[in-house]
């Protein structure tokens, strides 16, 4: 029996960095040990927001897929392409809009709250409403069994399944209904102790050097109020600690060091130097890995060109049984 497929997808709007590690690439290279696995460059859903500034785009295509294969994807085990690379996504988007209502788009929980965090954006445009909806031609193109998401990207699934059962009264049966695949996914914070983001200036990045690791660890925000190394201090809903736990192997470790910060016999110094060796113990394979990569001129391209070859194919095939349910086969 041949495997079961996954697509996911990643936005190149900048650097990678440890949030993405723990809540996407980790699990993706879990899972194609089990599933024929789909991992695109989500660069159409970039310009729903970023489509005043796309001149680094095909940059950050290429510098993500590089930190992809370094984080240990197997380009020769799963198939990494770029969106606009497959123009079927947006003749199936375009099929999928006829019979969708628009209420269904406005619903999805996370559409008010982008707009909200993003206010210094204007988002009042039909690809920012739409994007649930290409976000659903992505996924059943391909015929995905499933889809990896945390809790909170739930909705966004339901609305593809809503999406397919429609098309299906009116069609009859063409696509996969996409199940989700929840994934534990550890909510970073900052280094600030606000939400992790790129334009904070927040984050630890996965290209980083051992030097930028400690430098920023240093910076981390940590108990305010702890003035004092003989103060005992808070371990929950302490940043420095939920890094530890995400990332510093050595459990014993990090118990030990939690029940000194809060006993007040340990001090700050200490409790980020060893966190920044946890980090930089963690990164330094993926670091070898993505000088390997860079060191072969124009390989990522080749991955991606290679991919978006393979993904394209299966698009296509996809298209003509959309085409002759909807009766547009000329």
């Amino acid at each position: 029996m041949s495997k079961k497929r996954v697509v996911s997808g990643m936005r190149p709007t900048g650097r990678l960095h440890l949030g993405h590690l723990v809540g996407a690439l980790q699990n993706w290279v879990a899972l194609e040990r089990e599933y024929d696995c789909y991992y695109f460059v989500a660069d159409w859903h970039a310009l729903t927001s970023h489509y005043a500034s796309t001149e680094s785009i095909t940059a950050d295509a290429f510098d993500n897929a590089a930190d992809w294969i370094a984080a240990g994807i197997d380009p020769e085990k799963s198939t990494l392409f770029v969106q606009s690379m497959v123009p079927e996504h947006a003749e199936l988007y375009l099929l999928l809009q006829m019979v969708t209502p628009i209420s269904w788009l406005e619903r999805v929980p996370t559409y008010k709250e982008q707009i909200e965090q993003m206010a210094d954006k204007d988002l009042s445009n039909l690809g920012f409403l739409g994007y649930p909806l290409l976000q659903a031609a992505d996924v059943i193109i391909y015929d995905a069994h499933y889809v990896p998401v945390g809790d909170d990207q739930v909705p966004h699934l339901e609305l593809s399944r809503e999406v397919v059962r429609r098309f299906h009264n009116f069609y009859g049966d063409v696509f996969v209904e996409p199940q989700p695949l929840l994934t534990p996914t550890p909510r970073l914070p900052g280094l600030d102790n606000r939400k992790m983001s790129k334009s904070y200036g927040n984050t630890i990045d996965l290209a980083d050097t051992s030097a930028d690791v400690v430098k920023k660890v240093r910076q981390m925000y940590t108990d305010p109020k702890r003035v004092r190394a003989d103060i005992p201090g808070t371990v929950e809903g302490n940043p420095v600690f939920s890094y530890h736990d995400a990332f510093n192997l050595n459990q014993a470790e990090v118990e030990e060091l939690k029940q000194r910060y809060r006993s007040g016999t340990v001090g700050d110094v200490e409790v980020k130097t060893k966190l920044a060796a946890a980090i930089n113990a963690m990164l330094e394979p993926m670091r070898e890995r993505r000088a390997q990569v860079l060191a072969r001129p124009g390989y990522v391209r080749e991955v991606l060109v290679e991919g978006s070859r393979k993904a394209r194919v299966v698009a296509q095939d996809t298209m003509a049984r959309v085409r002759a349910a909807v009766h547009l086969d000329y």
